[in-house]
């Protein structure tokens, strides 16, 4: 579905995406991980539209998407969450998921005087729509609670809820269970899968919580100084030497050095 070809990204003399080329499969949950300063954030904003690239291609479902804007890119269907949530504070859970789907009627300021039941049918519907997320993600319990008073594992799960009140396709996760204890995380978890089983979605995660990845992702795709390492299952991740030498500096190049040195 996302092919990206040949992607870079450089700030002055720093290159975060280095001729990054990966696939991402139609309704795959695919796990992103790498070291801190893998790139693997500045990939995702490029993807998203949220940075321009200095070289290189995107392309979803065989359309070319390089540099389009987000909003563009939202009306595709590719939505990205972030790292920290961006909640509307002073607004409810419900509220947070109704402003979210586009070309409400209620916007317009003619509509809003003149046709006033359409609007108002309009708001009916999307509050059902909002209350059938709530549910889905288990936290109906707190639908009228302002957004800013909520932990920072339920706003994890209205970030997720808003990308259900639109047509989204594909989701970019940007570490979605930091902060978060590991009970919610499960329901994180749980309403990912049941995202992708049951509506199709197509999921990108970038997590450091290796537990988590395991359990949701297949294929996992490892970076490292803005290069594509290794993909495969964890298993196999977990077993890649250049892999164990990205993370911790033990992998097969040191053990020859360290070798060499006692002959």
């Amino acid at each position: 579905m996302i092919q990206i070809e040949n992607l870079h990204k450089h700030f002055g003399g720093f290159h975060a995406v280095d001729g990054a080329t990966l696939q991402i499969a139609e309704g795959s949950i695919t796990g992103l991980i790498g070291p801190n300063g893998a790139g693997k954030t500045t990939l995702f904003n490029v993807i998203a539209g949220v940075l321009k690239p200095t070289s290189g291609k995107v392309t979803m479902a065989g359309e070319d998407i390089t540099g389009l804007e987000p909003h563009e890119l939202f009306h595709k269907g590719l939505l990205r969450t972030f790292q920290i949530a961006h909640e509307f504070s002073s607004m409810t859970v419900r509220e947070n998921l109704m402003m979210v789907p586009p070309a409400q009627s209620g916007e317009n300021l003619w509509s809003a005087w003149f046709h006033r039941a359409r609007v108002a049918q309009e708001e009916i519907e999307l509050r059902r729509k909002a209350d059938e997320v709530l549910e889905f993600l288990t936290i109906d319990h707190i639908a009228d609670e302002k957004a800013g008073n909520i932990s920072g594992g339920q706003k994890k799960l209205l970030e997720l809820g808003r990308t259900m009140m639109t047509d989204a396709h594909i989701v970019f996760l940007d570490e979605v269970g930091a902060g978060v204890n590991r009970t919610l995380l499960n329901t994180i978890a749980d309403a990912i899968v049941r995202l992708n089983k049951e509506r199709g979605y197509t999921f990108v995660v970038i997590e450091h919580d290796m537990d988590f990845i395991g359990r949701i992702c297949d294929p996992v795709i490892c970076m490292a100084e803005g290069k594509v390492l290794a993909e495969g299952s964890l298993d196999e991740i977990k077993a890649n030497e250049q892999v164990i030498e990205a993370y911790l500096g033990t992998g097969l190049k040191n053990k020859v050095k360290a070798g060499a040195a006692h002959v």
